[in-house]
């Protein structure tokens, strides 16, 4: 009869004797390929939403270019509001284009909801949608 060996008394916390979830299902090798793979997904999620607040930037930096504009004109005209962007950009107060960053035109409404001596101008934002909850103002 043979000597039985004697095991070495040690303890092992949970997730370090079984192997965890991939090497029970006999997917060890499939870990990095999942861990690139929730990068990829990460990455693409953050780009999205960056490129959507670069967009938002764009905006708002046309949206003070025309105000400027429209400032100017209604120096120039006793205080009233201009027809339509358009009519900036052909009487030269405007050089750029009025559209957003979506390639939506700008919206002018003159008298404003708020200052009736002023005007509102804005953008649609993002969606499109007139009025919607993430215009640009």
């Amino acid at each position: 009869m043979g000597r039985r060996r004697q095991r070495e008394s040690t303890i092992f916390f949970p997730w370090e004797r079984g192997g965890g979830l991939f090497r029970r299902s006999g997917m060890a090798r499939a870990r990095p390929f999942a861990a690139g793979l929730a990068m990829a997904v990460l990455l693409l999620l953050l780009g999205a939403r960056e490129r959507r607040l670069v967009g938002i930037r764009s905006t708002r930096a046309t949206l003070s270019v025309v105000h400027g504009a429209i400032t100017l004109y209604r120096a120039d005209h006793e205080r009233r509001c201009p027809a339509s962007l358009e009519e900036l950009k052909r009487e030269g107060y405007l050089a750029i284009d009025p559209v957003d960053a979506w390639g939506r035109p700008l919206r002018l409404t003159c008298p404003g909801r708020k200052d009736p001596e002023g005007y509102d101008l804005m953008s649609d934002g993002p969606d499109g949608e007139v009025g919607g909850l993430d215009r640009v103002e």
